[in-house]
C-alpha cells in the first residue's frame, strides 16, 4: 500500500507534466514496419513471359483474396495483359530449359531478384527439339541446386508442362505426355524438409483446341486455367515462406502496364507494306540482339530480343537482320515476319509493341540451314 505523503508526491508529479505529452504517450500507437514482401519468380519460355497472361490473372487473384504482401520479381518486365499488374518475370521465349542449365543463365538472374518462390514451367522447347525426358531432368536438378544455392529455404513449384500440337511437330504430344509423366518421381526424390518441391498438373484438363491459339500457347481460356492450377500451390507455399529482405539495389517491381488486347495468332510470313520512313518521336529508341538458342544437323531455334532503351514508351518496334548464306526461317512466333530473299523484317503484334524503358519483347522462330547456324547483326527501330 502506498504511503499517503508517497502518493501526494507522486500526484504532484504527474500534474507537473503538459497535458499534451500524457495525451501522447496514451494515443500514439506504436510503429510497426511495413511486411517484406515475399518474392515470387515465374521462370520458363514464352508460356510464361510472352506475354503469359496467367500470370497478371494469378496476381490480381492473389490481391483480390488478401494476400498483397506479394513481389513477382524478373529481370524481365510486362508486355501487357489488358489490366494492371505485377509483371515482372524470367520467362524467356524461345529457351531450352537445358539450354539455361548447360550455360549457367539462373545464377544471374537469381542474384538480380532473390526470389523466396519459383514458378517455373519449362521444357516446352526441349520437347519440341526432341530432347530425351531424362536430359530435362537432369536439367531441373541443376536449376533447383542453383536456387538452393541462392536460398536453401527456397519453395519449388514445377508444372507438368500444358499438351503441345503445333502444326510442325506431330510428335511432340506424345513426348510432352513422356516428360509429364516423369516429373512426379523425379521431385519426390529431389524435395527436402528446408526447399520443398511441389507439382502442379497443367497438362490434365487442358486442351490444345479450345486452350490455345497455335497448339502450344495459351489464349485467355488456357491463362485463366493454367492461373487456377497454380493459385492454390502457391497460397500454400505463401504459408511456409520467411521473406528474404529486399537487396540494396535490387530491381523494383515494373509498374503496371497500359491495357492491350489479347494475343492473336500472327500469320507467319503475311505481306506486310513499311511505312513511310520518319523519325522516331522523341525519347523512343530501341536495340535488338539475335541468338542461335539450338540447332541439329540442317535446322536451328533462334530469338531474338528487342529492347526499350529510351526515355519514353514505345508504341512498337521493328527488327532488321540479314540472314547469312544457307539459312531461312520457316516458322516464327510472337512477331510478324516478312522475307525477301536474305533479308527480313520482323515487327511486334498487337500485344508486344508498347514497351516502357528498358522492357523488351522476345520473338523466336524455327528454321533452316546448310553447315552451321550464325547469327546475324540485328537492328531495331522504334515508333
Amino acid at each position: 500500500m502506498l504511503r499517503r505523503p508517497f502518493l501526494s508526491a507522486l500526484l504532484a508529479a504527474f500534474a507537473a507534466v503538459p497535458l499534451t505529452l500524457l495525451v501522447g504517450l496514451v494515443a500514439t500507437p506504436a510503429a510497426h514496419p511495413a511486411a517484406t514482401p515475399v518474392r515470387v519468380m515465374p521462370l520458363g519460355d514464352s508460356i510464361t513471359g510472352s506475354p503469359g497472361c496467367w500470370r497478371s490473372l494469378l496476381w490480381n487473384r492473389l490481391q483480390s483474396s488478401g494476400h498483397t504482401d506479394v513481389d513477382f520479381v524478373g529481370t524481365l518486365g510486362p508486355q501487357g495483359c489488358g489490366q494492371p499488374y505485377d509483371g515482372d518475370n524470367e520467362g524467356h521465349g524461345g529457351y531450352l530449359v537445358t539450354n539455361v542449365a548447360n550455360q549457367n543463365l539462373l545464377p544471374g538472374w537469381l542474384a538480380a531478384t532473390h526470389p523466396d518462390v519459383v514458378l517455373m514451367h519449362f521444357g516446352t522447347n526441349d520437347v519440341w527439339s526432341n530432347i530425351p525426358p531424362a536430359t530435362i531432368l537432369t536439367a531441373y536438378s541443376k536449376l533447383v541446386d542453383q536456387m538452393r544455392a541462392s536460398n536453401p529455404a527456397m519453395r519449388i513449384i514445377v508444372a507438368k508442362i500444358i499438351p503441345m500440337a503445333p502444326s510442325s511437330c506431330a510428335e511432340c504430344g506424345q513426348r510432352a505426355v513422356a516428360l509429364n509423366a516423369v516429373i512426379d518421381g523425379w521431385a519426390a526424390g529431389k524435395t527436402t524438409t528446408a526447399s520443398p518441391i511441389v507439382v502442379v498438373d497443367q497438362w490434365t484438363g487442358f486442351s490444345t483446341t479450345t486452350d490455345t491459339y497455335d497448339g502450344v500457347h495459351p489464349n485467355a481460356a488456357g491463362d485463366q486455367k493454367m492461373s487456377d492450377r497454380w493459385y492454390p500451390a502457391l497460397v500454400a507455399a505463401l504459408g511456409g515462406v520467411t521473406p528474404t529482405s529486399t537487396p540494396t539495389g535490387s530491381p523494383t517491381p515494373t509498374g503496371p502496364p497500359s491495357p492491350t488486347v489479347s494475343p492473336t495468332v500472327p500469320p507467319t510470313g503475311s505481306p506486310t507494306v513499311d511505312p513511310p520512313t520518319t523519325s522516331p518521336p522523341a525519347g523512343v529508341a530501341c536495340t535488338a540482339s539475335f541468338r542461335i538458342t539450338n540447332q541439329w544437323q540442317g535446322g536451328h531455334q533462334g530469338e531474338v530480343t528487342a529492347r526499350s532503351t529510351g526515355t519514353a514508351r514505345t508504341t512498337g518496334w521493328r527488327v532488321s537482320f540479314t540472314l547469312p548464306a544457307g539459312q531461312q526461317i520457316t516458322q516464327t512466333w510472337n512477331a510478324d515476319l516478312t522475307q525477301t530473299g536474305s533479308a527480313v523484317t520482323a515487327r511486334n503484334v498487337n500485344w508486344n509493341g508498347a514497351l516502357a524503358p528498358a522492357a523488351e519483347a522476345t520473338f523466336g522462330f524455327l528454321g533452316t540451314n546448310t553447315g552451321t547456324a550464325t547469327a546475324p547483326t540485328a537492328t531495331c527501330t522504334a515508333s
